[in-house]
């Protein structure tokens, strides 16, 4: 089943404690694409400048996704560049040059109209519903968004959760969207608000599912070596509607599967700078992780004793 993404391509100049790197690959639709690609093909949506690195691009149109949806525009590329601290719990954003992409009108090619999973990596909820306006039905459509468009376009963020399936975001942007300081009361907020389930990232701590009937979360993966926390949200997205997509079903149980997914995608990223550790990885690594995660949850109730 066809698996669209929407979102930015970036350039990203970040540096922590354990290194650094300049004008690495970045934007949540490259890494969603990276992650979902190594389960499914992916259609991608985005924007470059004239100084991009196409052929960094050209190395995902090998691993399945299909680049036709990148407009190459006069000017400058989208650029961020910060720094994380020593516990990688908090960054600092040094600059942000959006180039070409502060003008970014989404133009999906007819192919794409009919995808039956669509990501709308965080942009503008303006065009984020310009997106679902030009698809022509899709099965299972997924947001994200920051806290910068939860404050400055409230109403049209509400509007398009009214629209979509699931929304992911983190624990602040959960918090700060409903006003409650509770995640759990935060979701079953969100979901009034629209989407029928709501997915919120905590970074370490793990990820969860809230939907109207259950709860399902999945913890963060034990990683000895951590470098750079960037992407990581969008990575799990991958993960997440990657998984989704394959096996084209979206039941209570494959929505945990897909979790898992999410959480191992996620976990990746992170182990390297950038996309890098995508590279070095292929579906087999991904399952054998996905399984992993049996073990870190998995135990047994002791039977009960009788007294006598």
């Amino acid at each position: 089943m066809s698996l669209l993404v929407v979102g930015s391509v970036a350039l990203d100049s970040v540096e922590t404690p354990f290194g650094s790197v300049t004008d690495a690959l970045g934007g949540s639709a490259v890494f969603f694409s990276s992650a979902a690609s190594l389960l499914h093909p992916v259609q991608m949506v985005g924007v470059v400048g004239d100084d991009f690195p196409v052929d960094r691009l050209e190395r995902l149109g090998k691993r399945g996704v299909d680049l036709r949806g990148v407009e190459r525009q006069a000017g400058e590329s989208f650029r961020w560049k910060g720094k994380y601290s020593y516990d990688l719990q908090n960054r600092d954003t040094l600059e942000t040059r959006l180039g070409v992409f502060a003008a970014f009108q989404p133009r999906l090619p007819a192919p794409y109209r009919d995808a039956r999973y669509l990501f709308l990596g965080n942009i503008d909820p303006q065009l984020q519903l310009g997106v679902l306006d030009q698809m022509h039905g899709s099965e299972f459509v997924a947001c994200d968004t920051m806290n910068y468009w939860i404050s400055s376009k409230r109403d049209v963020l509400l509007e398009l959760l009214r629209r979509v399936d699931v929304l992911l975001v983190n624990d602040s942007e959960a918090r700060e969207l409903s006003g409650d300081w509770n995640i759990y009361r935060a979701a079953r907020w969100i979901i009034k608000a629209g989407p029928r389930m709501v997915v919120i990232k905590q970074g370490v701590y793990g990820a969860v599912l809230v939907d109207d009937d259950r709860i399902f979360y999945v913890p963060a993966y034990p990683l000895e070596q951590v470098f750079d926390p960037t992407g990581a949200g969008d990575a799990f997205a991958g993960g997440f509607m990657g998984h989704l997509a394959r096996s084209d079903d979206v039941t209570p149980a494959n929505l945990r599967r897909a979790m898992v997914y999410g959480a191992t995608m996620g976990a990746f990223a992170v182990e390297r700078f950038s996309v890098q550790r995508f590279d070095e990885i292929g579906p087999a690594e991904v399952t054998a992780r996905a399984r992993q995660f049996s073990d870190l949850v998995h135990f047994d109730f002791e039977p009960e004793r009788v007294a006598g």
